[in-house]
């Protein structure tokens, strides 16, 4: 194994804020929302520029409707390997894409204003992809890690991961340990527990006619789809944290049409497993069901989430950060997040998995979105001692 000793990783990393900041910048200002290919992308070849010109191999993982996956990788500083479970990946992850419209970076580019970034996927998650590189340049220049290092930079976090995750699966098979750097809280807090969540559509058929030469001939598809987000909505058990939210409604073809079709969009979202197939099977009794005779519905899942949660290696990994994170200066605690990330993938296939490592920040998805930029060498150097320190908590 690597005998990288931290101080070299650490003083890499100590003067590093301004380049993390012109890269940031850099990233933040191309488009990249999830149905952004060419954007999403683009941005990967920035990130495919910088670890290729620190000596990191890099390799990309073509997708078809999304962004292509970036694998970055850095074997062990002596061996390439070691024994045991240091031979297993060490997982850096985060995603490349927004859920911004095309032409935000151009409407709201990165600006920096009292200790603050800001601009489109500037916390969530550009910062953390930063960190990421930089974390990798950082050992690569000290001599290696203690064991193989791996990053992952998928492209379609936002929208459930349809082509990522089968990669970020695979990955997480073989990993010793998984990092995703999504955003750490405004608290300053990492996150050790997430919801699952299942992002559906459905599409309900009804009959048109007059609203007043024939009403009658009419079938409303409106009217069944009020009925269904009443009944779905019902779903709703807070004490158990399971949510329903129908998000968007169309349809209709005129206001003096018998509305012939409709579609509505659900968000479900829920903690432990089994919640999932029992709140699944009510859907599927609702959409079943017609509340208005001669309607039909057709229900698809456009994306999923798996939940985090922390099994006793995670939390080796969670006391372990913590600590690392205290000599960088950082009061780390645990946070449940209603939230969902790629890090319910890797910790499903059994990968000890700390989320929300990344830079600090807050407001993600709206238009004020924020970094504090003052987080960015600090959380750095927190992965990087943590990444030091898997022997020592016995991972």
């Amino acid at each position: 194994m690597s005998t990288t000793t931290e101080q070299p990783v650490l003083d890499w990393l100590a003067g590093r804020q301004g380049e993390m900041l012109a890269l940031l910048e850099a990233m933040v200002n191309i488009d990249g929302g999830s149905y952004d290919k060419a954007g999403v992308d683009a941005v990967g070849q920035q990130v495919r520029r910088f670890l290729e010109a620190h000596g990191i191999a890099v390799e990309t993982l073509p997708q078809s409707r999304f962004g292509d996956c970036i694998r970055a990788s850095l074997p062990d500083g002596e061996d390439g390997g070691g024994e045991g479970n240091a031979r297993r990946n060490i997982v850096l992850m985060g995603h490349r894409d927004t859920v911004f419209p095309k032409g935000e970076p151009e409407r709201r580019p990165f600006r920096l204003e009292n200790g603050r970034a800001y601009g489109p996927g500037v916390a969530d998650m550009k910062a953390g992809l930063v960190m990421n590189m930089f974390v990798m340049a950082a050992f690569k220049a000290a001599g290696g890690a203690p064991g193989p290092l791996v990053g992952l930079f998928t492209a379609d976090e936002e929208i459930g991961s349809p082509e990522g995750r089968p990669v970020i699966e695979a990955e997480a098979r073989r990993a010793r340990v998984v990092f995703n750097s999504e955003p750490g809280r405004p608290s300053g807090g990492v996150v050790t527990g997430r919801k699952g969540g299942v992002f559906m559509v459905v599409d309900i058929e009804g009959r048109a006619a007059h609203s007043g030469g024939n009403f009658e001939e009419g079938i409303s598809a409106i009217g069944e789809m009020a009925q269904k987000i009443t009944a779905i909505h019902a779903l709703t058990d807070l004490k158990r944290g399971i949510t329903l939210n129908v998000g968007l409604v169309s349809g209709g073809q005129s206001v003096n049409t018998v509305a012939p079709q409709a579609q509505m969009q659900i968000d479900l979202r829920y903690v432990e497993p089994a919640d999932r197939e029992e709140v699944m099977g009510k859907i599927h009794e609702i959409i079943g069901r017609s509340f208005v005779p001669g309607t039909r519905a057709n229900l698809t899942i456009r994306g999923e989430f798996l939940p985090l949660t922390q099994t006793p290696a995670a939390g080796r990994v969670f006391q372990m950060y913590r600590e690392a994170a205290a000599e960088s200066g950082l009061s780390i605690t645990g946070e449940f997040s209603g939230g969902c990330a790629d890090s319910g993938f890797t910790a499903a296939m059994g990968a000890p998995t700390l989320c929300a490592v990344g830079p600090v920040g807050g407001k993600a998805h709206s238009p004020d979105e924020y970094l504090e930029v003052a987080s960015l060498v600090p959380r750095a150097q927190a992965l990087a001692r943590a990444i030091l320190r898997l022997d020592r908590a016995g991972l």
